[in-house]
């Protein structure tokens, strides 16, 4: 049995000192370098943080709106196919199953399960190896997606503060739709499927890795003019003692208790600046502990369906709950490494076919984008989603330039280590009791990756 756990990341990168005195529009662009595999985010919680000090959060045009959602939408679905057939799958499959041209694969899928011990049959295995070669050319066309639009990929040069930069013409709009009906197909014969295949496979991790807290700042906006993080189709919310609450951004503090900076031991974006102390005595970790209310706080698809299934609209709700049934699990069980799984497959499917009706929505004579201007002193805060759960950067203006910038990105949530108060991040808790034969690599190992965790996003 695991009795102890300890997250630790072990890079300092220091983007946030990098800001520091930058002009306030530079944060757009550099922190999307962040992440390469969800800069998408981190380019738009940039943009919306500087609308926000900016004053033109209610502003933006119905096209650039609709135009972020679905270069933002593409990374999205590029995201969770990567997730489920790339970064967890291979922990599942037994090489040794594998034979003519897939055998050549079995060097490169040799992390999987010990020969033997797999829950897949040969047939299975080949079937699901087959498709994890076909999610490489997926991949390729949901980024093209992005790029159609957003310019290039991974970094995009659209997306800005008061809109987007570019207007598609009525061919790309068409190559756009063309590439998402692709991607669906592969989804829905592929994607889901063998979702389901896995999850009956592997019933029992329902109660692997199990978490608590939940937390989503949600993502995609849904009316023009809306504020905060109100209207969006994966809806922000708290889920705590076996309810859903309203996100209240106040009670956001990060803890620094285990983490090798010096500076206010728990304090507030923006309210203070923790400086890099490595090699700090009783610290274990660069990742910072955010807390809500005091309390960890698991981000992520598990959060976003859970808070969805109260706040979320008829559709999303529907499917959320045909994929429940067809699972035979409910929503206490979504906050688990099976659940992790399938609550990002709901997420796509829905999101798969909400990207048809904001293309349709588009008006290409429309405006794209507002003027900005910078003012000598101003505040901004935005949050978004990324694919691995709640992400917020909060910045402050002085005499034209940022004076502070602060990030707190999904992994730094899951991946936190122990607070002041001695308390566990979620990735350390989810650890915590589980059962493990040997020396508990395979059961660690996938109850870490059913967080995704991106340990770059986590330090920045």
């Amino acid at each position: 049995m695991i009795r102890e756990a300890y997250s630790s990341g072990g890079l300092y990168r220091g983007l946030e000192e990098i800001l520091v005195g930058r002009h306030p529009l530079d944060a757009q662009k550099i922190t999307s370098r962040i992440c390469g595999v969800c800069p998408l985010a981190h380019s738009l919680a940039a943009a919306y943080c500087l609308e926000d000090a900016l004053g033109l959060s209610a502003q933006v045009p119905p096209n650039g709106r609709l135009l972020r959602n679905l270069i933002y939408g593409a990374n999205f679905l590029h995201n969770h196919i990567l997730h489920f057939y790339h970064l967890a799958l291979p922990d599942y499959l037994d090489p040794s199953l594998l034979s003519g041209r897939l055998a050549a694969l079995g060097g490169l899928l040799s992390a999987g399960v010990p020969p033997g011990e797999g829950r897949f049959s040969a047939s299975e295995t080949e079937s699901l190896v087959s498709h994890y070669l076909e999610a490489l050319e997926v991949r390729r066309k949901a980024h093209e997606l992005e790029a159609l639009f957003g310019g290039r990929t991974p970094h995009d040069m659209a997306i800005v503060p008061g809109g987007v930069t570019y207007r598609p013409s009525l061919s790309e709009v068409e190559a756009y739709r063309f590439r998402l009906k692709e991607i669906r197909g592969f989804m829905e014969s592929r994607y889901v499927p063998d979702l389901f295949l896995f999850l009956a496979r592997h019933r029992d991790h329902f109660a692997l890795g199990r978490g608590g807290n939940l937390l989503s700042f949600g993502c995609f906006p849904l009316r023009d003019g809306a504020l905060g993080v109100s209207d969006r189709l994966f809806p922000a919310g708290v889920f705590r003692a076996g309810r859903v609450e309203p996100l209240d951004v106040a009670k956001i503090t990060e803890s620094i208790a285990s983490s090798w900076y010096e500076g206010e031991a728990c304090a507030a974006p923006l309210r203070g600046r923790a400086e890099p102390a490595p090699g700090r005595e009783g610290r274990y970790s660069w990742v910072k502990s955010p807390r809500y209310g005091g309390e960890p706080f698991e981000v992520g698809p598990a959060a976003r369906v859970r808070i969805g299934l109260e706040l979320g609209d008829a559709a999303f709700r529907d499917m959320a709950w045909e994929f429940l049934r067809e699972a035979g699990a409910g929503p206490d069980d979504l906050a688990s490494v099976a659940g992790r799984h399938l609550a990002r497959g709901i997420e796509a499917a829905y999101l798969a076919h909400q990207l048809e009706g904001w293309l349709d929505a588009l008006d290409l004579r429309g405006p794209i984008a507002v003027p900005v201007a910078i003012p000598n002193e101003a505040d901004g805060c935005g949050l978004t989603c990324a694919p691995r759960g709640a992400l917020g950067h909060w910045m402050r203006i002085r005499d034209g330039r940022i004076r502070n910038y602060q990030v707190i990105s999904p992994t730094t949530w899951n991946a936190s280590p122990r607070d002041g108060a001695g308390v566990p991040g979620p990735i350390e808790r989810a650890l915590i009791g589980t059962r493990v034969r040997g020396d508990g690599r395979v059961e660690a190992g996938r109850i870490v990756r059913s967080f995704d965790p991106c340990l770059a996003c986590a330090i920045h």
